[in-house]
This record gives structure tokens, sequence and C-alpha cells, in this order.
């Protein structure tokens, strides 16, 4: 008996492990899963802690407000590191698809030869200069930018913070999917900023990946909180004692899935310039000098 209370005790510790870990990889402090989700603050702070019985139900509603499924916060580590975007993939495919996974699993791949695209992805926290940075790396070198989220915008009618409203967290990565996945088939060289949550979304992230030339922008916490607050955009970041620990707490859960990005730049302690002539360094490494080309 002592024993199943033990294992009991570490399923809910792990548990709360994962919950915790769910919230900070999608930048969402307590406060505001709390009220996503309608459960007190100290609820969700004695479930991250595993202490004591959860229901269901109520882990329920955890998961949904923060947009992740049920069984991935209960199987963890049970679960292959890759499991969540095959089962996403497979959820999509067609029967032709899935015969085709099925015959490179076993060991059978089609041979692949095409030519990189001239599409480019810039990732990292708020904060990084994904905006500023791409938008003048862009300029200098005549290709088209887009911010993926004026897009999403664009194509609903609706900003960002009404979608989050109307749609929730999950409703918003489903229309960052269908914006995303439109702008792999641009023609042109492009420069794309993302939003800083999308690593947290497997599918989401792997269409990144594998039809952009992606650039983590890294800087230091310190500099992250001082850019948003130079900006004066402290609304949903807030300027409190704990923001700065958040903060680092959000950054330490996304390095890994930056860090898959396929090149990284350093952007701290630098003047701007520095870090625009870093990120197209880093763009004419990959490419070469290609033809400048405009779109209205």
């Amino acid at each position: 008996m002592a024993g199943a209370v033990e294992e009991e005790s570490i399923f809910l510790t792990e548990l709360g492990r994962r919950v915790r870990h769910a919230r900070t990889l999608r930048g969402l402090s307590r406060k505001l899963l709390s009220q996503t989700s309608g459960l007190s603050e100290r609820y969700i702070a004695q479930l991250e802690s595993g202490q004591g019985n959860v229901s269901i139900i109520l882990l329920r509603r955890v998961a949904n407000a923060m947009g992740v499924r049920l069984d991935d916060l209960i199987a963890g580590e049970s679960m292959a590191p890759d499991w969540p975007l095959v089962r996403d993939l497979l959820g999509q495919a067609s029967a032709e698809q899935i015969a085709l996974a099925k015959g490179i699993l076993s060991g059978q791949a089609p041979a692949r030869g095409e030519a990189p695209q001239p599409r480019v992805a810039v990732v990292g926290l708020r904060g990084a200069g994904k905006s500023t940075l791409g938008r003048r790396v862009a300029e200098r070198l005549g290709w088209t930018f887009v911010e993926l989220n004026a897009e999403i915008e664009r194509e609903n009618a609706l900003s960002v913070k009404e979608i989050f409203a109307i749609y929730g967290q999950e409703g918003y990565r489903r229309l960052e999917q269908v914006a995303l996945r439109r702008l792999t088939e641009h023609p042109g060289p492009l420069i794309l900023a993302t939003s800083g949550g999308i690593v947290a979304e497997p599918l989401t992230y792997d269409l990144l990946l594998q039809a952009f030339f992606t650039i983590w922008l890294r800087a230091r916490p310190e500099e992250h909180m001082q850019r948003v607050r130079d900006q004066g955009d402290l609304a949903t970041t807030g300027d409190h004692p704990s923001a700065m620990q958040e903060l680092r707490a959000v950054l330490a859960s996304r390095e890994p899935l930056y860090a898959r990005a396929s090149s990284v730049v350093d952007t701290s302690d630098v003047p701007v310039e520095t870090m625009v002539d870093r990120l197209a360094a880093a763009i004419e490494a990959r490419f070469g000098a290609l033809p400048a080309m405009r779109h209205a």
C-alpha cells in the first residue's frame, strides 16, 4: 500500500511539473491561466506543486485554457519526444501520405534534392528584435518583409487581441498555422518575423523549420525586458517584481526549441546596426547574393 501511495505522489509531482512547463512555455502567468480557465490561482499553484489529488474535469479545463491536449499532460515521459508532432501530422494526412509514412518508417525513405528557397524566418522571445531587425535587413537586401501577426490580423479582419478574446489560445494557433502555410508558397525572397510562442506548437514550428531558413535572435533576459520597457509595451509582460523571474522561466522553457533553428544570431550588448549586420551576414552566408525582388 505504501508503495502505491508513493507512486501516486510521484505521478502528481510529475503532472504538476508538466503543467508548469506547458504554462511557462506559452508565456502564461498563473494569474492569466486562472482567468482563462476559471480556476483559482491557489488551485493552479497546488496543481503545479503536486499537492493533493486532482479532478480530471478541472485538469481538462487547465489543458483547454493552455491550448494543449489533456493526454500530453498525463502521459508525459511515456511518449516519444516527437510523438505530439507525429500525431498531429497523422491527423491531417491522407491515406496515401500515411502509406508513404509507413514506407519511410520501414527504412524506405524517398530521395530529396530540392534547392533551398530564399525564405527566412526569425524566432525568439519578445524583445529579441524580430520585427525591427527583420524589417531593416529586408530593406537592405531588397527582400519582402512580413510580420506573421500582421498577416493573421489581415486575413481574419481582427486584431490578435480580439482573436484571443473570441477564439482563445487554441484558435489563435490554428489561424497562425493557416497563415504560415500560405506564406510557404511565397514566390520571392522573404523575411518573416514570427511570434515568440510559435515554438510551443509542434506542427506549426516543424512547418516553419522545414519551409524557412530559421534564425534564432538570442539575447540575455535582462535585454529582452529592457527592450520591452523601451518600447512601452508592458501591458502583457508586466512591470512587477516577479516579471523578470517569469521571463527567465519562459526563456528557459523555450531555449531548447529556439535552438532547433538553423542559425543563431546573438544580439546581446551590441548596437542595432551591429545586430542588422549580423542578421544580414547569416542570411547571405546561406543564400549568397540574391537579386533584390520588391513586391507591392
